[in-house]
């Protein structure tokens, strides 16, 4: 539809990845025409990537579902919502009454954490459905780093990021941000952080098998063989304990297992780990040196050091790095946020700790970490039969189909449920499996606040963007659409959406009036409510967040606190000033202190020990990001569905002679679970015995409605994965650094 009305801007912190930044669109009526970085704004000060310059492109995609699709004789057709919701009551309901709620499998994917309806209202459904089939796209990415801060610190959430602006020297592992943005680390304008670095005289080293943007800035790159990483970190920590090199400094009395850590990795000398590492012993032991002599010093580890073999002991070992040389929880090394909707610091102390495998899942037996069961095993849970086969599923802004391992093996089994309810934008590889189909609206038309990447931000600010446009007639605001299903599921279908944020509201005030450290205390919940600000629900549940966070004026205890209002006034944001030590009071571990060598890694080390004598294999995948792509999100935008973001695999020179490889030709890739054909791109940013094929991509199915994915389709990588490589301890998936055979089709 062209553009109509008078022009006009309208600011809006992007939601398209993690990086956060402000922008300025520019609308015509109800079209946003333009969007360009927000010069004022206090986080990320006008910085813009090609994503968030196509901000008016996805949010007019004429592709994007405008009204429910529910499921009739086998087709999907378009539906009022009173029939959609009629339909997810009609199904859902009577299922859970017969089987219980274990029968419901919920997924939530990445999306979710990008808007405010995916944060604020998943949890309420969860709570009503109580199933223990919970899987996210945190077993594909980042859940070694929650289960390793849960070890360490005693909360999952506990996340620190390295402070760019002010570190000496910065050791990346795995992460690519001049392509990511940066992943937990929200950071807008990474590159220009980094580069800053340098400028100062800072150090940057990169560990990473390809050459990519990131480690052509660095100082030093450690062309690493791929899945390796925990041990080159595991030799850094041993050098630093024989060279008498280790010094926590102020953190020295907060730390529990020292010796004992020691001890446990005293066979990982820098000899030992070199020829399985690929890299010159005397080169770690300079880099281990180098970090403990670097006035502050960071060690950062994304995804690619994640989705590996050894994910958790890797998160575990870039946080011991940064204990033993004194950069935890200092400036200019890793530091903890503190987001305006935490909760409000609390006195140090023992806390309740974290616990892995409380449950298991039916089939596989494998155990649950933070609440989530590995998402490679949702097909499994589906087709088994018995008590307790998942009969339903409730997809919640995921696409598994291309994000998980084995996409049609999932695919088959989502077609033989009882019932799915898919919450999605898009007709898309997994939402076209579904019985109903339920669109949020465009980005433009929603409020924004990130609950989320404020708490991994590497600087403490707060930012709220109200809808830039006014919903169009006909369809419903993502938070009006959770709020119903939630009902829904809990037997209230047809019930006043309000009700859910309301109960919401009750349940937080009579909670924090019974708190003696709460600045409400003793008061009346009723009179707090009656005082929250807000155009609705979700806006007002906002506003209790902040008043009673860490800034907030506590309902009148602080009249200089934050509150939404005070927010409002503020369009391009407050900024709540750099990130401060936080330890001992973030710790919840039992003991009250950073627990070094929690149980679940020391029983898991001797797996990585034996590592030091595995052969390895002549050709292993690795995948790599994009600018112009943030997972299988944003194919179908014409003007970042092309240029460099090709779906390819890349070969080293010397590999590709060996194999008969040509540039441009078709190579078939194998492996024992599965094969895919790609073009060839032969590049030397590779290292020899690696290839690299990104993810996200595979938009060929017949059924979807992604015109532009489908007409540049490329090829979903997961397909030769089964699922069943996994990281034991967060049941993560490996998607990085398995073995493959690669030969010209």
């Amino acid at each position: 539809m062209p553009p109509t009305g008078p022009a006009r801007t309208a600011l809006r912190v992007c939601p398209l990845c993690e990086a956060t930044c402000g922008l300025t669109l520019t609308i015509e009526g109800t079209t946003v025409t333009g969007a360009r970085g927000d010069r004022d704004d206090v986080f990320s000060k006008g910085f813009i990537c090609p994503k968030g310059a196509s901000f008016g492109e996805l949010d007019a995609d004429p592709d994007r579902l405008r009204t429910p699709l529910i499921r009739e004789n086998g087709e999907l057709r378009e539906a009022s919502w009173d029939e959609a919701f009629d339909m997810v009551a009609a199904r859902l309901r009577p299922l859970i009454e017969e089987h219980g709620t274990a029968v419901v499998g919920a997924v939530l994917g990445n999306p979710n954490v990008h808007t405010m309806a995916g944060v604020l209202y998943p949890p309420v459904l969860l709570g009503m459905l109580r199933t223990p089939n919970l899987f996210t796209a945190s077993t594909l990415d980042q859940m070694p780093k929650h289960v390793s801060s849960g070890l360490l610190f005693g909360d999952a959430f506990a996340i620190p990021v390295p402070d760019l602006d002010n570190t000496g020297h910065l050791l990346l592992l795995g992460a690519n941000p001049l392509d990511s943005n940066g992943s937990l680390c929200t950071a807008p304008d990474f590159p220009g952080k980094l580069k800053a670095l340098r400028g100062r005289g800072g150090t940057l080293t990169v560990v990473d098998p390809r050459r990519t943007r990131t480690a052509r800035l660095a100082d030093r790159h450690l062309a690493i063989r791929p899945g390796t990483d925990a041990l080159l970190l595991a030799a850094l920590v041993q050098v630093l304990f024989e060279e008498g090199l280790t010094d926590p400094g102020a953190l020295t009395a907060h730390l529990e297992g020292l010796d004992e850590l020691r001890a446990a990795t005293e066979d990982f000398t820098p000899d030992a780990v070199a020829a399985a590492c690929d890299l010159d012993a005397e080169e770690i032991r300079t880099l281990a040196r180098e970090l403990a002599a670097a006035p502050t010093a960071a060690v950062y580890g994304r995804i690619g050091s994640c989705t590996v073999e050894y994910g958790t002991l890797t998160s575990w070992l870039v946080d011991v790095l940064n204990i033993l040389t004194g950069n935890l929880d200092r400036p200019g090394g890793a530091l903890f946020p503190l987001s305006a909707t935490d909760n409000a610091p609390r006195p140090a102390g023992p806390g309740r700790g974290f616990a892995l495998g409380r449950w298991a899942s039916r089939v596989g037996g494998h155990p649950e970490a933070k609440g989530e069961l590995p998402i490679s095993v949702l097909a499994e849970e589906i087709e088994t039969p018995g008590d307790g086969r998942i009969r339903a599923v409730i997809a919640l802004a995921a696409n598994p189909v291309l994000s998980a391992p084995d996409g049609s093996r999932l695919g088959r089994a989502l077609d033989s449920l009882d019932f799915m309810v898919s919450i999605d934008p898009y007709l898309n590889e997994t939402s076209l499996h579904a019985d109903v189909v339920l669109p949020p609206p465009p980005p433009s038309r929603s409020a924004h606040f990130d609950f989320v990447f404020n708490g991994f931000a590497v600087r403490n600010q707060v930012r709220y963007s109200p809808p830039a446009v006014p919903l169009d007639a006909g369809s419903m605001d993502e938070c009006e659409i959770l709020a119903r299903l939630a009902l829904a599921l809990g037997g209230m279908h047809g019930a006043d959406p309000s009700a859910v944020d309301d109960q919401v509201i009750e349940d937080t005030l009579t909670k924090a009036v019974d708190d003696p450290l709460s600045p409400v205390h003793g008061r009346d919940p009723k009179e707090l409510a009656a005082a929250l600000t807000g155009a609705g629900g979700p806006e007002r549940r906002l506003d209790l967040m902040l008043r009673l966070g860490p800034y907030g004026d506590g309902f009148g205890a602080d009249p200089a606190g934050l509150t939404l209002a005070l927010l409002a006034d503020r369009p391009h944001g407050i900024d709540l000033g750099p990130l401060k030590p936080r330890i001992p009071g973030i710790l919840k571990t039992r003991s009250g202190r950073v627990e070094l060598l929690p149980a679940p890694i020391a029983a898991d080390l001797p797996r990585l020990r034996a590592a030091l004598a595995d052969v390895p294999a002549s050709l292993v995948l690795v995948g790599r990001r994009h600018l112009r792509s943030n997972n299988s999100w944003m194919h179908n935008v014409p003007t970042l569905n092309g240029g460099s973001n090709r779906c390819t695999v890349q070969v080293h020179p010397a590999d590709a002679e060996r194999l008969g490889l040509a540039d441009g030709g078709p190579a078939r890739i194998t492996t024992e679970a599965g094969e895919i054909t790609i073009p060839v791109e032969i590049t030397d940013t590779v290292r020899a015995g690696v290839v690299s094929v990104p993810h996200g991509w595979g938009h060929d199915r017949p059924g979807t409605r992604m015109a532009v994915a489908h007409a540049r389709p490329g090829v979903n990588v997961n397909q030769l994965l089964d699922g069943s490589r996994r990281d034991p301890l967060s049941g993560t998936s490996v998607l990085n650094g398995f073995p493959v055979e690669v030969a010209p089709a």
